[in-house]
């Protein structure tokens, strides 16, 4: 699992929210919350950083380690 979708995933179990919740909240589709959280390599950008925004992050650009 890539960073971003366990950081995403712990948050939400943090805030005690589903995924159909974190989904519906966030404004994302429910398939796209699960594959982020499942680590997809290729996910858009901007719904990550929508993801993000439920907690008061953004992706930004960084070198890959």
């Amino acid at each position: 699992m890539n960073t971003i979708g366990k950081y995403i995933k712990q948050k939400r179990r943090e805030a005690k929210l589903t995924q159909e919740e974190f989904a519906l909240r966030s404004g994302l589709g429910l398939r796209f919350v699960r594959e982020l959280e499942q680590g997809k390599e290729t996910v858009r950008l901007d719904k990550v950083n929508q993801a993000l925004a439920m907690f008061g992050m953004e992706a930004v650009p960084g070198r890959k380690e």
